[in-house]
């Protein structure tokens, strides 16, 4: 804009410092917004990361206090026992979350340990897991073809884990249906759930941090489980899309070459 009106021939001194006065007000402005958003989001995460990791620690509390009480119940203490074993591992997959998000934040990659990996096994044990801690919910597989790749098998059922603890959260008690096929060099798995769409406005930004969360008044999950799920996809070479309607549901189908 300033080079235009040089050009004009025009070289009245008031106007240059008018325009680099509304340039300053600009960037002020701009950096202020920023800076607002920043201490926002910064302040939504705290709050959801001490949501997340109230619950299992509160967990552990109580049962190491119930553990303390001089008893002779064998099948209360293992019971006790077995819930602060699954809190403290909650908590250690919570803080494995944020340290993938610090490195991938900050340029780097999710280190793997590429092996020859059967897809199918991974499916098969996170489906197990999933379902021991949703009984109340339906969980379908349908797996065709060759489903074995040089994958990290760790990461991959990390991935399957968190999109089918997403379609739980959010599919409204729906059936949950994953399928898994060979298609030539690439492994595609999908997984599907009813429940009300995801909105069209929020798709773009789904893969993101807090991203789902922020649509919802009532979530209180950091929301890393998609991000996540993302960077590891990517990290292997593939890639990972959305589709959400009312009358389809919603489907996040990922693409993995097996090489």
């Amino acid at each position: 804009m300033l080079r235009l009106y040089e050009q004009s021939g025009e070289s009245d001194p008031a106007d240059v410092r008018r325009f680099n006065e509304a340039i300053d007000e600009a960037m002020t402005e701009s950096m202020g917004r920023f800076a607002r958003q920043t201490d926002r989001f910064r302040d939504q995460f705290i709050g959801v990361l001490g949501h997340d990791l109230r619950t299992p620690l509160g967990a552990v509390t109580a049962g190491a206090a119930l553990l303390a009480i001089p008893e002779d119940n064998p099948e209360r203490r293992l019971r006790v026992a077995s819930r602060i074993i699954n809190s403290a591992q909650r908590m250690e997959r919570l803080i494995a979350d944020l340290l993938d998000l610090a490195n991938t934040r900050l340029g780097g990659s999710l280190p793997l340990k590429r092996q020859l990996t059967d897809l199918q096994q991974a499916c098969e044990e996170a489906i197990v897991e999933i379902g021991a801690a949703h009984p109340d919910t339906t969980l379908r597989s349908q797996m065709s073809g060759d489903l074995r790749g040089h994958w990290d098998a760790d990461r991959l059922a990390q991935v399957v884990s968190n999109l089918l603890a997403n379609a739980i959260q959010h599919g409204g008690g729906t059936a949950i249906t994953l399928t898994a096929q060979e298609q030539g060099d690439v492994v595609t798995l999908a997984v599907h759930n009813g429940g009300p769409p995801i909105p069209q406005h929020a798709l773009p930004s789904i893969f993101e941090p807090l991203a789902r969360g922020a649509t919802e008044a009532t979530s209180h999950s950091i929301g890393l489980g998609l991000f996540i799920a993302r960077a590891i996809v990517t990290a292997h070479g593939g890639d990972i899309q959305v589709s959400s309607s009312n009358d389809a549901g919603t489907t996040f189908t990922l693409r993995l070459p097996k090489a």
